[in-house]
This record gives structure tokens, C-alpha cells and sequence, in this order.
């Protein structure tokens, strides 16, 4: 996936993904399970989309954001548990299942989404890499960019609706990060502009 933009987040996420799609060729299997992990703004759904999109193995992966399981702003650590026992436990035991989406407007459960577990999978969001989920993941990915350039993409995509809660947010984040380790659980380490 050689890239022809000078764009340096568009070199950095084609290489990333180039790295993420080579491992997950290496695991040998047909449906696995990649984990891409990072804070807010730091291009892990870029990343998860671009992976998707050149997806390497037979059938489309399901692709499922934990922006969409989270029940709230203060839902990353209830979103991840709900991640694990509603999509990657069955997955990993060969069981169809279901996740309901989050509906931020009404604050409530939303329509259900189905996982086959002959499908691989890529889930992706802030919490993402525990040592729960690291146990059940083929592949495992850290995503890390500046402050500021975090920041400037959350904002700019989700606006006015996540300014006030960036902070709270944060704190979520930096509990995770302190109690799990995900740079530490990942078996690939990247870093964006």
C-alpha cells in the first residue's frame, strides 16, 4: 500500500494499516480478532476504516466502533464490558451474537447488530486493550498521537457535542490507561501526527 499523498496522516495511517493487515495475515486464521485502542482524536477509527477497506482474508470484517456501545459519557469501562460479553466472548466460542447500538439523542439501547463468528473482527475505541480483551484478540493495536492533534480532530468531528465532556473524557481515559496497560498489552505500537 505504497502512498502517494504527502499528506503525513495519510502516509502514517497506510502504514499503519499495511502493518496492522500484515499481522493479521500472520495469525493464519479466517475470522480473527483485531483490538485498536488509543485515546480520543487519535485516528483510531481512520485506521480501523482503512483496515476494513483493504481487509486481506475472505468475507468483509465486521467493524464495530465503541463510540457505538458506549451507554453515555461516562460509559467507556460499562461500552467495553458490554464489547466483551455481547461480541468477543461469543466470537471466540464460535456463537452468533448480537450488540445493541447506543443511541446518544435518546440515551437509550437502540437497534441490535448481529456477529457471526465466521467473520474476523475489528473493534475499535478508547478502552478497547484491557487484559479481558487482550486474552481474545488476534491482533492487538495501540494507537498514539500528540495532545493537540488528538484534540483537534475530536473536536473538529464531533464538535460542540464533545467539547464539554473532553475533559471527563480524558479521565475515563487516563484511568484506563493506568490500570490496564493497553501500550503494554499491544502487539503493535503506532504513532500519528
Amino acid at each position: 500500500m505504497p502512498s502517494r499523498s504527502s499528506d503525513p496522516l495519510t502516509h502514517a495511517l497506510k502504514r499503519a494499516a499495511a502493518q496492522i493487515i500484515d499481522a493479521t495475515v500472520e495469525v493464519a486464521a479466517a475470522n480473527p480478532v483485531v483490538l485498536i485502542d488509543g485515546r480520543a482524536g487519535a485516528g483510531k477509527s481512520s485506521l480501523a476504516r482503512l483496515v476494513a477497506a483493504n481487509w486481506p482474508l475472505a468475507g468483509r470484517p465486521q467493524l464495530i466502533a465503541l463510540d457505538s456501545i458506549y451507554p453515555g459519557w461516562d460509559g467507556m469501562d460499562a461500552g467495553v464490558e458490554r464489547a466483551l460479553h455481547d461480541v468477543l466472548r461469543p466470537h471466540a466460542r464460535g456463537l452468533l451474537s448480537t450488540w445493541r447500538r447506543w443511541d446518544w439523542e435518546l440515551a437509550g439501547e437502540a437497534e441490535a447488530h448481529a456477529v457471526t463468528p465466521a467473520l474476523g473482527v475489528i473493534l475499535e475505541g478508547c478502552g478497547a486493550l484491557n487484559p479481558a480483551t487482550a486474552r481474545l484478540a488476534d491482533v492487538r493495536v495501540w494507537v498514539e498521537a500528540p495532545t493537540g492533534s488528538r484534540k483537534e480532530r475530536a473536536l473538529s468531528r464531533d464538535g460542540d457535542a464533545f467539547r464539554p465532556h473532553w475533559d471527563r473524557w480524558a479521565a475515563q481515559e487516563e484511568r484506563h490507561l493506568t490500570r490496564h496497560d493497553p501500550r503494554g498489552l499491544a502487539s503493535i505500537q503506532v504513532s500519528l501526527p
